[in-house]
């Protein structure tokens, strides 16, 4: 058991205002000297970003599909060590689930998971005394739901307020703050930047992140919130541990240099890709692709996370001298992980821009995006997982790759043609996936990094665990 002070955060729907609140609510207790930490339910890499930023500590992603219920508890506790309140932010409506199926993957169900309060976010700006009705719904749709109070949002007046407080306490609600229609400004930086703001360390992203915390401080009843918090039991399990999840595997003795794609803030893998990595014994050291013009010296291995935003190949274009770099580290049989957008960097070209030319593919972007959960089977070896091993991963992209998948794809799921390419040591798929539900990859990437490259996959004789 492990003692978190902790708060859901959630909303009817989106558009609520969560996720401003929800940053500007770690902002304003971190710049209060309280340790806090983020964590961001779905698989929104851009979301916990700003979580993180805020927080001064890594945000995360506690996708249920993409972890398991079973591993919420213990990475929200692995993650928040030390911490005087954890901030979960829900994704769309409390009640909501992509999957369809919300008793396990809806924010209701997350919190249950928890055991922790939720705090739910209303815009009240069309909203009076019915605010009462939508906030009992709420709290006796799901009898073990523990509703602790709600933060009003987009309030027209100080009369208006009034109006909703009583109509709430008539229901026995607490109100924990109400922001006015101008209080939690569009300030955060447009998202088809994606997390580069915050891996950048960009300073309008820092501005943005104190100017939401300036104003939930000035709104919101800080200390009552952390009185909630503190109300929460022990988490109903112990913390993860990347030790413990990569198990029994004997770590190679030269401790291999992996590079991992990011930048002075973070990078574009999810924050338990270099953890599991260095409890399997690899050096990880970070590689800016838009700026770095060299592979680290001694790099024996890249890993290119599914963050990376599509939206910047133009500099990764650029980036010629790094480009050739990444495709001779490939050619030599060095393992390569590339994830999301990394496989578009890997590809001949992008919307005509020359990228590495390590796949002969091009990439195109198209308007809409392709968004959505897969259970897949890997059908080939590679660093990342075993043939006919079956993760879930998430994908989430407007570029469309011709040809979809090599001679050795990596995937295949139902409804959809095979995707994705393995070649050499080299794993590349437009699908995301969590190592912390397969810590195994970690395991086989290191002992592919650490063996001498044959040209072909070393990582299938590597062993490494099994979930």
């Amino acid at each position: 058991m492990t003692v978190v002070p902790r708060l859901v955060l959630s909303a009817p729907s989106s558009g609520h205002g969560k996720n401003a609140l929800a940053i500007g609510l770690l902002a304003a207790l971190a710049e209060r000297g309280v340790d806090v930490a983020g964590f961001k339910l779905g698989p929104d890499h851009v979301d916990a970003a700003y979580l993180g930023l805020a927080s001064g500590r890594p945000g995360r992603v506690i996708d249920p599909r993409l972890v398991g219920v079973d591993r919420l508890a213990p990475l929200v506790a692995h993650g928040a060590t030390g911490a005087g309140l954890a901030v979960v932010q829900g994704s769309m409506g409390l009640y909501d689930s992509v999957g369809g199926r919300p008793e396990q993957e809806s924010t209701a169900a997350a919190a249950a998971a928890l055991r922790s309060p939720v705090v739910l976010v209303v815009d009240v700006a069309a909203m009076g005394q019915s605010v009462a009705a939508l906030v009992h719904g709420f709290r006796s749709y799901d009898e073990q739901l523990w509703l602790g109070g709600v933060i009003l949002n987009r309030v027209a007046s100080s009369r208006h307020e009034a109006m909703l407080r009583e109509a709430l306490d008539d229901v026995g609600v607490p109100v924990y703050g109400a922001l006015r229609r101008q209080d939690l400004p569009a300030v955060l930086p447009s998202r088809r930047h994606g997390v580069a703001p915050v891996v950048d360390d960009s300073a309008d992203a820092v501005r943005a992140v104190r100017r939401l915390g300036e104003a939930v401080a000035a709104t919101v009843d800080l200390e009552r919130l952390l009185g909630l918090a503190r109300s929460a039991p022990p988490l109903p399990a112990p913390a993860w541990s990347p030790e413990e999840a990569i198990g029994a595997f004997t770590p190679p003795a030269n401790r291999p240099l992996v590079a991992v794609a990011g930048g002075p803030g973070g990078s574009f893998s999810h924050p338990e890709t270099a953890e599991l990595l260095r409890a399997a014994g690899a050096e990880v050291v970070v590689l800016d692709p838009l700026r770095d013009e060299a592979l680290p010296v001694g790099t024996r291995a890249l890993v290119v996370g599914g963050a990376l935003p599509e939206a910047y190949a133009e500099q990764l274009s650029a980036n010629r001298r790094l480009c050739i770099a990444v495709a001779e580290l490939a050619r030599t049989g060095r393992p390569v992980i590339a994830e999301g957008a990394g496989l578009l960097w890997l590809a001949r070209e992008l919307d005509g821009l020359p990228m590495c030319g390590v796949l002969d593919a091009v990439g195109v972007s198209r308007d809409g995006v392709v968004a959505g959960y897969r259970e897949a089977t890997a059908q080939t070896d590679s660093v990342v997982a075993a043939s006919g091993t079956v993760l879930v991963g998430h994908k989430a992209h407007r570029a469309v790759l011709t040809p979809r998948a090599g001679q050795r794809p990596a995937w295949s799921w139902e409804g959809g043609a095979p995707e994705g390419f393995v070649w050499r040591n080299v794993y590349a798929s437009q699908l995301t996936v969590h190592w912390a539900s397969h810590p195994a990859t970690a395991t086989r990437l290191v002992a592919a990094a650490a063996a001498d490259p044959t040209g072909e996959v070393v990582a299938a004789q590597a062993g490494g665990v099994s979930v």
